[in-house]
């Protein structure tokens, strides 16, 4: 992997633009008119409020000699790491769950990915199928088969 991506990993690539930029005494504004782009977008890049596109970074990197496809990579790793952090706070539909299928807890502060094993074992053993169907949209078919089949697994040894 890039090692210029692998030491920023994460991180926004307008973080790593700006350090570029002061690193070698270069001021936003004329650098993004040499670039042909908006002195606006550029600072909202750097801001963090706009993500760098392929075609973009493309032009940093040339004009920084940077090697190609480092922003580009740091822009994906900063994608993925902002996609993992909304799934951990996504909850299944409680217009379908019952409450009183998780009588003995608060269904509101229940890990649902570091407990999805103990969440879909009770939905299929007490669960309607409304909830099962929830269950499955929420955590996806795979994942609630291959907790169905340990269920199995389980009932069928001695």
């Amino acid at each position: 992997m890039n090692s210029y991506a692998e030491k920023y990993q994460g991180i926004h690539p307008g973080r790593v633009l700006k350090r570029e930029l002061k690193k070698r005494s270069l001021k936003q504004r004329p650098f993004a008119i040499g670039l042909g782009e908006h002195p606006q977008t550029l600072n909202a890049i750097i801001r963090g409020k706009r993500d760098l596109n392929t075609a973009l970074a493309l032009k940093i990197e040339d004009k920084l000699e940077l090697q190609e496809g480092s922003l580009v990579l740091l822009q994906a790793f900063y994608d993925i790491k902002k996609e993992k952090e909304g799934m951990s706070g996504r909850k299944p539909d409680f217009s379908i769950l019952r409450k009183s299928l998780f009588w003995d807890t608060d269904i509101e502060s229940i890990d649902w990915e570091g407990r999805y094993k103990a969440v879909i074992r009770r939905v299929l053993e007490r669960g309607n199928v409304q909830e099962k169907k929830e269950i499955s949209r929420f955590y996806g078919p795979k994942k609630v088969a291959a907790v169905a089949n340990s269920l199995k697994e389980n009932h069928s040894s001695p």
